[in-house]
């Protein structure tokens, strides 16, 4: 039987464009298997997103279970918002602002967040020291994906 973290693994494999052939010959399962488990965490994921997007007045405008990213738009905030899902950081909302990123006190933690989800996803970024200019363009990259 497949845990929720295993099916959770398969994703993050099928994700990083791994082959439903080559993770089932590593695990020894069969590629029904792995396609049974990607299916159900899909919807799994998907649920998450849709839940963020409504605890967080979203509204949404593209959904991408298998990447694990919601593009929406903050109705009270007024703002494109993006939902993203990490195998690191669990499931974030980011909301598109012209932050002072230099007083912020969460400069560093922003800074790394943006670096490890863009390395999960294998989006080369441009150095920079600015949260807000990585995020718009690792954002804008994600969009594209989406």
């Amino acid at each position: 039987m497949l845990t929720n973290e295993k099916w959770f693994e398969f994703w993050k494999l099928r994700r990083d464009h791994v082959p439903n052939i080559t993770i089932a010959t590593s695990l020894g399962i069969s590629r029904q298997a792995v396609s049974k488990a990607l299916l159900a965490i899909d919807g799994k994921i998907e649920t998450v997103l849709r839940t963020m997007a409504k605890a967080n007045k979203i509204s949404i405008v593209k959904i991408n279970p298998q990447l694990g990213i919601l593009i929406g738009r903050s109705i009270p905030m007024d703002t494109d918002a993006v939902i993203f899902i990490s195998g690191k950081h669990g499931v974030q909302v980011w909301y598109e602002h012209d932050g002072d990123c230099g007083t912020c006190e969460e400069y560093t933690e922003c800074i790394e967040l943006l670096w490890s989800y863009a390395d999960e996803l294998k989006i080369p970024l441009s150095q920079t020291a600015d949260p807000t200019k990585m995020a718009e363009e690792l954002f804008a990259k994600v969009k594209e994906m989406a």
